[in-house]
């Protein structure tokens, strides 16, 4: 339509059910969205593990390579110079288990605390709920791990004393869930506080390493803090050690772990999981602001 000076106008359009640019919306809407973006958080996951791969040499093999390198300077140090082994039944594939699984649970750490930041260009370029972004980190990190867990299996049984594998290895399974859902969580709080406080991505590996020293990867608290029992109990509300401690006992020893543990793993999972994905999404409207 025109106006008396012969100007063209532009229609009027209903605004209703268009929201600003990252407003964040109810907490059902934000999940929903987050369900349709399913394909594109595993396809980035896999891209940029795929991406990050072709700058080695050894491409995937680093995948191995890397928790294979930490738990011999562990042994080295921890086990032949320091003699942690002390007490510990089959010490090398404790060690494993314990590197392995906690190294997951930590580059999720450090991979969520500063993914707001890494993904910038793409906050800036697209509408999207940007819990995708810690949470690709976490699937990332997820499809790394699962080649792993099958060498790890490998290791226990051919490095001796070799273990008989029993029917409780398929408990294995549900404590990568748990771990899984705790690390979603984890990455979606500390990505939140990555996001206020830059210098958090500088203390990661520091903090990491405090988490990795009081998570019984390497000795056994129950044997070294047996004469401290307020610590030991503090230790062991540790949701690694419980994690780590399923593991070892459905893998490695073979018998049945105590109930309260599963339950603490559980309830640890999925505490974390609603605490660091209300967190985050409470902030969504700042994840812009960059």
């Amino acid at each position: 339509m025109t106006n008396p000076l012969g100007l063209s106008t532009i229609q009027s359009v209903a605004s209703e059910g268009l929201v600003p640019v990252g407003k964040r919306t109810s907490l059902r809407g934000y999940v929903s969205s987050l369900w349709e973006r399913r394909h594109f958080i595993i396809a980035e996951s896999r891209a940029k593990m795929s991406g990050s791969t072709r700058k080695n040499l050894l491409g995937y093999g680093w995948m191995f390579l890397n928790p294979l390198l930490s738990v011999l300077a562990f042994w080295f140090i921890f086990g032949y110079i320091l003699n942690s082994s002390r007490g510990i039944d089959n010490f090398i594939g404790y060690l494993v288990i314990g590197v392995f699984f906690f190294q997951y649970t930590g580059k999720s750490m450090t991979g969520g605390t500063g993914s707001i930041r890494a993904g910038a260009s793409m906050i800036r370029g697209f509408q999207f709920p940007r819990a995708a972004l810690p949470i690709s980190t976490v699937v990332r990190n997820f499809l790394d791990f699962l080649p792993s867990v099958a060498v790890m299996v490998v290791l226990i049984v051919a490095i001796p004393p070799s273990e008989v594998i029993t029917w409780r290895v398929v408990l294995v399974i549900p404590v990568i869930i748990l771990q899984t859902i705790f690390n979603v969580g984890l990455a979606c709080f500390l990505a939140r506080i990555g996001h206020k406080i830059p210098d958090l991505v500088n203390l990661m590996s520091i903090l990491s390493r405090f988490w990795l020293y009081g998570s019984g990867v390497f000795f056994s608290i129950e044997d070294r803090l047996a004469a401290h029992p307020t610590l030991l109990a503090v230790m062991q509300f540790n949701p690694i050690h419980s994690y780590l401690t399923l593991v070892r006992n459905s893998l490695l020893y073979g018998v049945d772990s105590p109930l309260w543990m599963w339950i603490m793993g559980t309830v640890w999972a999925f505490g974390m999981l609603i605490v660091g994905f209300l967190f985050f999404w409470r902030g969504e409207e700042s994840y812009g602001r960059l």
